[in-house]
């Protein structure tokens, strides 16, 4: 060691002293680097979160190209007798055709009461299976005729307005009870309305020709895709069990409409349903439709309620009496509207006596295929 400070004395030797000192500061300085790097390059990656990945997925996702329906929104207090909508006037009595059109069906049926506590909608029951005799299995026992001719008086409209609605449930029957396919807790009404004897049928919104005219939600529409029409349509037919058909609210325009129709016939021939065509439009293609798919079909005679008084509705009775004493049989739609509860009321119990008999609908159709 002495030896080793006597060779660096001076200013030569100091010199050398530093050089190696900074070159052994370095050396160790390299090292520890070395040593540190592979640490921080085999840190654990940060992993996201299932939500994050999710929104990430909605971000670049592209929006869905089918149509999604809504919760209907409130439904009004029912309107006054005066202001109730009802169906424009029938035409002139000349026929052409063995029923008597009319261009469009009211404004839209009568909203339930504002005091109604709302029901949370009924949940779907299971698909029922196809069979050509649904409607037959589901239909009511005829009552023989015995060669005089019989009348079905078919109530549309039926469970939006529950009190009327529960007044046209005690009426003498048999009638049948056509239910708005998007009324709500329609299991407990349609099993009220079997209890009082009565047929069940489906009343399915469509498209009218006035753009003004609100049909109701999830109402077939013909600028709608043929699987969303489809969607729409199997949507209503699961909506409850035991009907025996439909039949259109409003569809002046969707009536008309052959690609929109031969959907519903598709459905209603796989469901072994039948199709009672209200008539809306004197172009519906309905009939025709239902009889090239093998549907059992059949068409409205008279509107009872176009007016909102009693003396109107009675004159309508009286001219579905004339066309059933002609053909030997007729259909009559009415609504639940005071009017037409009354004028029934008093009428009903008189058919017997003047020689007619009440059917449900389905004994109108068998008589209609028969001929």
């Amino acid at each position: 060691m002495k030896k080793l400070l006597e060779q660096v004395r001076g200013w030569p030797g100091i010199l050398l002293v530093c050089v190696a000192v900074l070159g052994l500061g370095m050396a160790i300085g390299l090292t520890v680097g070395h040593r540190v790097k592979p640490q921080a390059e085999t840190a654990a990656p940060v992993i996201p979160t299932a939500e994050q990945v999710a929104a990430a997925y909605h971000k670049e996702a592209p929006a869905p190209e089918h149509i999604t329906e809504s919760a209907p929104a409130p439904e009004p207090p029912p309107p006054s007798m005066a202001t109730e909508p009802v169906h424009q006037a029938d035409p002139p009595a000349t026929e052409t055709s063995s029923q008597t059109v009319v261009e469009e069906e009211p404004l839209g049926p009568p909203s339930p009461p504002k005091d109604e506590a709302a029901v949370p909608p009924s949940p779907p029951k299971e698909r029922p299976k196809a069979s050509a005799q649904t409607w037959s299995r589901n239909a009511l026992p005829s009552p023989d005729a015995q060669g005089k001719p019989i009348i079905a008086v078919v109530i549309d409209d039926m469970g939006l307005d529950r009190k009327r609605s529960e007044r046209i449930l005690q009426l003498p029957g048999p009638l049948t009870i056509s239910f708005m396919s998007y009324a709500e807790d329609l299991s407990r009404q349609c099993d009220e309305a079997r209890h009082h004897g009565h047929e069940l049928m489906m009343h399915v919104p469509m498209e009218p020709l006035g753009e003004h005219i609100d049909p109701g939600p999830g109402a077939l529409l013909i600028s709608l895709s043929p699987d969303e029409i489809r969607n729409r349509f199997v949507k209503d037919l699961d909506r409850f069990s035991g009907y025996v058909g439909i039949n259109n609210h409003m569809g002046s325009k969707f009536t008309a409409y052959a690609p929109g129709m031969t959907i519903v016939m598709e459905e209603l021939h796989k469901r072994g349903l039948l199709f009672i065509d209200s008539l809306t439009s004197e172009h519906s293609v309905g009939l025709k439709l239902a009889h090239d798919h093998g549907v059992p079909t059949a068409g409205r005679n008279v509107f009872l309620d176009n007016d909102g008084d009693v003396a109107s509705v009675d004159k309508q009775l009286a001219q579905t009496e004339a066309v059933a004493r002609k053909k030997g049989n007729a259909i009559a739609i009415g609504h639940p509207r005071d009017a037409t509860i009354q004028a029934l009321a008093a009428w009903l119990p008189t058919l017997e006596k003047k020689g007619f008999v009440l059917v449900p609908v389905t004994a109108v159709v068998k008589a209609r295929a028969a001929n």
